[in-house]
């Protein structure tokens, strides 16, 4: 709001301190008004937002444990590590399997003669096929770069060279050129033959009945593996389809070893997924308290006390998560007989050695009671979804209380513009009092003056 710089010019009237305490007083009623109204929303936002990201967390932890497949991780180890190791899915069946690596994948290597002059050492020209197990290609060498070097690096750089690696090592006999192949497998093996030109690239052919040119310093093999007595190929190190559900992960050879593989219910894996939903349920729980809290002694109550809201929803979770899962018989089909129980606060206390004699009793049993598709985690996850919808209450909710907050910011912008209004008038009241007031004073000191001035004329 504009303000004058000076009280009343010519009365001495405080014009500025009047017309603050005005507006101030026209302010009060109204903006305490807005003021509370916004308070109240801005707290309901943030207690809503708690609420949706506890929500949200529990949310999380019931991902875990929603399905029986989710639940059902399993766990592979090997006997001996160096030799191989194992990874298994829900697939896996839980069991014991007798494992011999005969032999691991190994990719070819190729090792020339002998060139006495080194790598410029000048081999021929034509063209030179090469083939890595079915998939071929030919590179042209023609007079101006027929070296040992030049045939390397157009071997390199041919566009469909499918993975055939040439390099050249040097030796006190000479360069010898050297073609690796890069995928493992007895069927990845390379050959080589030449065509056309001056003949010299004779000495760089390879393949069958024709060996004299180039030493195998590696050969192309598969893995070999038994299982359980049963032979088992792959063209890689890694096994995959001999055990539902199992990768093996090939290390070394170890022929006539037997090793063991042992593949069970991951028990480790699903007692921390219990443990971290309980934990959830808590900070929800505990969070839905804060929110609904009264203490007496300063009466401080929480921000949605008595909201029918948050009632539906702790009714709604507690309701999904004490009661029987429908469909279930035997020993484990509730929480409690998981050793999941309820305290008198309403948080979740989880007896350890209940739930790890359940685990090792029936682990299906366990991951039913939670994942089947009435289990508790499957019914407070579609539950919690519903609540966390865009379509849902709490959104809802929000999107009003973001409306409402938008109204009162119009409120607000209203009431700044009547006060300035209401400023001006007080303003232009005010200083035209200060005028007349100065008039007023201006002629009851001539009239002072002049009366002074009949009485001096008397006493002539």
């Amino acid at each position: 709001m504009a303000t004058l710089s000076s009280p009343g010019l010519g009365s001495g009237l405080d014009i500025n301190g009047l017309v603050t305490q005005l507006v101030a007083a026209e302010r009060a009623p109204v903006q305490a008004q807005i003021t509370r109204r916004q308070t109240s929303v801005v707290t309901e936002i943030s207690a809503l937002g708690s609420l949706k990201g506890a929500l949200a967390d529990f949310q999380t932890a019931l991902s875990q444990l929603r399905t029986t497949n989710v639940f059902g991780a399993r766990s592979a180890t090997s006997s001996d590590d160096e030799i191989f190791t194992a990874a298994a899915t829900n697939a896996a069946a839980a069991g014991s399997y007798d494992i011999e690596v005969e032999q691991i994948a190994d990719a070819q290597q190729l090792s020339s003669t002998a060139f006495a002059t080194g790598s410029s050492a000048i081999v021929g020209t034509g063209t030179l096929t090469l083939s890595l197990g079915e998939a071929g290609f030919s590179v042209v060498i023609g007079s101006d770069h027929a070296s040992l070097a030049d045939i390397r690096d157009a071997i390199n750089a041919a566009p469909d060279n499918k993975g055939i690696r040439a390099t050249i090592i040097n030796a006190t006999d000479g360069a010898h050129l050297v073609l690796t192949s890069t995928k493992t497998g007895a069927t990845n093996s390379i050959t080589v033959t030449a065509t056309g030109g001056n003949g010299g690239l004779a000495n760089l052919t390879y393949g069958a009945g024709n060996h004299s040119h180039f030493t195998e310093t590696h050969e192309a093999a598969d893995s070999i593996v038994r299982i359980a007595g049963f032979e088992h190929r792959s063209p890689d190190r890694t096994i995959t389809g001999a055990i539902d559900g199992v990768t093996l992960s090939l290390i070394k050879a170890e022929p006539d070893t037997t090793l063991t593989l042992k593949v069970a219910n991951d028990v480790t894996t699903a007692t921390a997924r219990v443990k971290n939903f309980v934990d959830r349920y808590n900070a929800l729980q505990n969070q839905m308290s804060s929110l609904r809290a009264y203490e007496p002694d300063t009466k401080a109550a929480g921000p949605l006390i008595g909201d029918a809201l948050l009632r539906g929803i702790e009714a709604e979770v507690r309701r999904n998560l004490t009661s029987n899962v429908n469909g279930l018989t035997g020993q484990y089909t509730t929480l409690a007989s998981l050793g999941i129980t309820t305290t008198k606060t309403g948080a979740l206390e989880l007896n350890n050695a209940k739930l790890k004699t359940a685990l090792e009793t029936n682990f299906d049993g366990v991951a039913a009671v939670f994942g089947s598709e009435t289990g508790v985690a499957a019914r407070l996850s579609t539950a919690i979804e519903s609540r966390l919808s865009s379509t849902g209450e709490l959104s809802i909710r929000t999107r009003r209380l973001n409306e409402r907050t938008a109204e009162l910011q119009k409120d607000q912008a209203k009431l700044e513009l009547r006060l300035a209004t209401i400023e001006e008038r007080y303003r232009k009241q005010f200083t035209a009092l200060d005028g007349l007031l100065s008039n007023m004073q201006s002629t009851s000191s001539y009239l002072t003056q002049q009366l002074a001035n009949a009485a001096k004329i008397g006493d002539r």
